[in-house]
């Protein structure tokens, strides 16, 4: 017969062993958490030693590289915006990256080894497989998330930008012409529907915004350009407007040999021949797909100070946005700034400046980032431009420091311009007066502004547009009201009228008058 047992052997010998398997599983997770905090660690303590010093001296570099480069970027942000837009480091980091991603995650693996799985007992191997799985997954994922980001901010530099060379500045001030157009058939690229220049400060990011009318006539080109041959005594073929350069230089190719973009090439001399100034670079907006770009950030606040018709009544989506402060999704944000029905061309530009201001106000750096693939993917597909990859950190600077300053505009329309007749000497006059207020300079004494007695009958293609109307000389201003009670006059929209002229077309402060 057997000896008895000892009483409590038993129960010795089995809590002996629980607290076995718990010191295990305690040194199993604790390698992964090790592995998670400073990468190579694990392997250190417990595994091959040259492995995990070669992980963890990554690991220290490239974290003290990063706090570099944020802590330089946080002083000097043209280093962030410069990383930004280069291609090369762009997919340098992405390649990282994704190395990063697979080295991380087979330290994960490895640390889960070397934690001898088998020897545990069920539900602690159970459990040592969520934790490893769960935190392999999630570091590797967001690193090949990040690598994802990377690679959609480098094809957007690609696809939207090109290896032009830079253009410097012109008296301090760098010029962009703005074009937006359809991009329905027959009509993107040959004649835009709104032209803007951008006459942006290259030191302080002071813009104003210079808008042209679609049927201005009778304006001259530059001296020894391509249209000055053509048409030495200015623009004057009948019927033919601003806005129509780019359809006759397509049908007239020969003029400009070698251009990629004649349309584009005789629209910019006809905005330099009425502005006097010289352009750096233009951008080409596809309005259809501007939409797309407004929905991405989440749509625009604005003022909506009348009901705006969304389409015209025959349409079965036909609705009118309500006065009010309104946040506008992206179709109803295009018929704002586009809608003419019951309106104006003139009005309708007071629109555009208030939309374009409101658009730079509202997408602040932290909706940028939290919106960037679907912003990418609208803007890639809604601008054409000639802004070379290199220049693009510059005007993403300037961009900020415009932010917060107040945006001055200038439009050049009746009552103070006659676009039928247009007085170039006053219009350049005008500009020149407008980016010397925005430098904080006192500008020359200006001319009187002479009377817009008619203007032409808009080009077919959209609804019809009022024919502007006689009216006093000088700048187009806010117009004051009669009495203390007296609502200020609203057009189609836009603080002002037609014969006195919109608000938003010409202030000192656009978002005072918006």
């Amino acid at each position: 017969m057997p000896p008895a047992t000892p009483p409590g052997s038993q129960q010795t010998r089995f809590t002996t062993l629980d607290r076995a398997q718990r010191v295990r599983f305690r040194r199993a997770v604790t390698l992964m958490l090790m592995t998670l905090v400073l990468p190579g660690s694990a392997q250190l303590v417990s595994g091959n030693r040259r492995v995990g010093r070669i992980a963890l001296r990554t690991f220290v570099v490239l974290a003290v590289v990063a706090l570099t480069a944020a802590l330089v970027s946080y002083v000097w942000h043209g280093v962030a915006f410069w990383a930004g837009t280069n291609t090369l480091l762009l997919q340098v980091l992405r390649l990282g990256l994704m190395a990063l991603a697979v080295g991380w995650a087979y330290l994960f693996v490895d640390a889960w080894r070397l934690g001898q799985p088998l020897t545990l007992q069920r539900q602690h191997r159970l459990a040592i497989v969520g934790v490893n799985g769960f935190l392999c997954f999630s570091v590797a994922g967001a690193l090949l998330f990040g690598a994802h980001m990377v690679g959609v901010q480098r094809e957007f530099m690609i696809s939207m930008f090109g290896e032009g060379s830079a253009v410097g500045a012109h008296h301090g001030r760098y010029n962009v012409l703005l074009m937006g157009g359809d991009s329905g058939a027959g009509r993107w690229g040959l004649r835009p529907d709104s032209m803007t220049v951008a006459s942006i400060d290259a030191e302080t990011g002071k813009t104003v915004l210079i808008s042209l009318p679609r049927n201005m006539q009778n304006f001259p080109f530059p001296e020894g350009s391509a249209m000055r041959k053509q048409f030495p005594d200015g623009f004057d073929v009948e019927g033919m407007y601003l806005n129509g350069l780019s359809t006759w230089a397509l049908d007239h190719p020969e003029v400009f040999k070698g251009s990629k973009n004649p349309g584009v090439d005789a629209t910019i001399q006809g905005v330099e021949g009425i502005t006097g100034l010289k352009m750096n670079y233009w951008a080409m907006v596809n309005l259809q797909g501007f939409k797309d770009l407004v929905d991405a950030v989440g749509g625009v606040e604005l003022n909506v100070r009348q009901k705006i018709p969304v389409g015209l009544p025959s349409d079965s989506f036909f609705h009118y946005i309500e006065p009010g402060q309104r946040t506008l999704n992206g179709v109803d944000t295009l018929w704002f700034a586009r809608a003419r029905y019951d309106s104006d061309d003139y009005s309708r530009m007071a629109r555009q400046k208030c939309v374009m201001g409101a658009m730079l106000q509202q997408v602040s750096p932290q909706v940028a980032l939290r919106n960037f693939e679907k912003i990418a993917g609208a803007s890639s597909a809604m601008v054409s431009t000639d802004v070379p990859r290199s220049e693009v950190d510059r005007f993403v600077d300037l961009a900020l420091k415009a932010k917060s300053q107040k945006i001055a505009t200038l439009s050049l329309v009746p009552p103070m311009i006659n676009t039928a007749h247009p007085d170039i000497a006053l219009v350049q006059q005008k500009v020149a007066a407008a980016i010397a207020r925005a430098e904080g300079q006192k500008p020359a004494t200006e001319a009187p502004a002479e009377t817009a007695e008619a203007a032409p009958a808009e080009d077919s293609g959209d609804a019809a547009t009022e024919a502007p109307a006689a009216g006093s000389g000088g700048a187009a201003t806010p117009v004051a009201p009669a009495t203390p009670t007296t609502p200020p006059a609203i057009t189609g929209g836009s603080l002002g009228s037609l014969s006195t002229g919109y608000a938003a077309n010409q202030s000192e402060d656009l978002g005072a008058v918006c």
